[in-house]
């Protein structure tokens, strides 16, 4: 079903030892917040949320994108208004399991178009762009070791370089497979001792040592394959030695031209990625939520080269075993040209930030309001809640 919203309360390998401060006390990694896992997954380009989920019962949507409907013929019905995208088998499966939701019509602050400007606030967590020079997951790494009175949980991006979104004073490190060859034991060996006495990078460089054996000899050497990646993230995460807060990144998302066809074969990357990464994480997957966001949404018509231009709105998907699932979260705003947004995007009536701080603090068991201050500064109305099982 739709949940209604009151608008009011919610608008508004290769190894890379990362940690922007030099002067961190600690450098070991702690189970903070019990055996609870996070996965965030940013969509790069903005991904288009209403083919995503698509809002069949909206009349307006055949007068903007006829000849887009034939795609969801046959498609999951999330409700009787909204259509997953047929590509979505694993995620299709996960809402009939109760494990996945959406939630439509959502965005950040931003409302202009610029990829980098978008990108930077969703992962600062900035009011206005370049606001802030570190992430929103960096500081909720710091509020969990800060609750739990211990060193920080261990942080991950499965990355080549260290996203914005994990930037910050507290400690996380960057995986990726590489085509390099393998440094020889020797040289490995060499490395750990000339950093052995440094308070800082030696724990590091075992951190990384560590990340590194935990892939293993997989013959990966690029992120590419995303089933591959989705994999590669739930055994970098299961086990007490896991990382505890990992965050991935697809990109092709800017669907400028041709729509139909690439957004296909994104999104079934996306659910292949997902698909994978559930059936890693085995029963670690009960206290799992991934977050899949994109910096904001595509216009509502079609252009003339049958693709969509950048938008405001979109939409998020929540997927775990913790997630309160199998419904449709939307404070619907319409698609008649009235209702969009400057005439011709989506009209955001759901703050993205409300729904990350309001996920990440039931998940973690972190005070919602003090997570949306700390998170997201700047922000008003009221953090979302009801999204994690009880």
């Amino acid at each position: 079903m739709t949940f209604k919203l009151d608008r009011r309360s919610v608008l508004g390998g290769s190894l890379a030892l990362g940690t922007s401060s030099l002067a961190l006390p600690r450098l070991a990694f702690a189970k903070v917040g019990g055996e609870r896992n996070l996965l965030l997954v940013l969509l790069r380009g903005a991904a288009d949320g209403l083919a995503m989920a698509a809002p069949v019962g909206d009349p307006g949507l055949a007068d903007l994108r006829g000849a887009s409907l034939a795609e969801y013929d046959g498609a999951r019905q999330a409700d009787s208004f909204f259509a997953i995208h047929p590509a979505f088998v694993n995620v299709g499966n996960a809402y009939g399991a109760g494990e996945a939701l959406f939630v439509h019509a959502t965005a950040t602050s931003y409302r202009d178009r610029s990829h980098f400007d978008g990108q930077n606030m969703l992962e600062t967590g900035a009011s206005v762009p370049y606001g802030k020079s570190d992430g929103w997951l960096n500081r909720l790494v710091a509020m969990l070791a800060e609750k739990a009175g211990q060193d920080a949980p261990r942080a991950l991006a499965i990355a080549s370089t260290m996203p914005l979104a994990l930037r910050g004073d507290a400690p996380a490190s960057s995986y990726a497979p590489s085509a390099l060859p393998q440094a020889s034991d020797s040289f490995i060996d060499r490395v750990g001792l000339l950093y052995a006495d440094d308070p800082v990078l030696g724990g590091l460089w075992s951190r990384a040592l560590e990340t590194q054996a935990m892939a293993g000899d997989d013959g990966l050497r690029n992120l590419r394959d995303a089933q591959a990646a989705g994999a590669l993230a739930a055994s970098l995460m299961r086990g007490d030695d896991g990382a505890r807060i990992a965050m991935l990144e697809l990109v092709g998302w800017d669907t400028h031209a041709n729509q139909l066809g690439a957004f296909r074969r994104n999104v079934s990357q996306l659910d292949a990625l997902l698909g994978a990464y559930r059936a890693g994480m085995g029963s670690a997957w009960a206290s799992t939520i991934v977050m899949v966001v994109t910096e904001f949404g595509r216009t509502a018509r079609f252009n003339g080269t049958n693709g969509t231009d950048h938008g405001t709105a979109s939409a998020a998907l929540l997927m775990g075993g913790a997630v309160k699932g199998g419904r449709m979260i939307a404070d619907w705003p319409g698609l008649r040209t009235a209702n969009l947004y400057e005439s011709r995007d989506l009209l955001p009536t759901i703050a993205l930030e409300s729904v990350l701080a309001g996920a990440v603090a039931e998940h973690m068991a972190l005070d919602p309001d003090h997570a949306l201050t700390r998170l997201f500064p700047g922000r008003s109305g009221s953090p979302l809640v009801g999204i994690i099982r009880g």
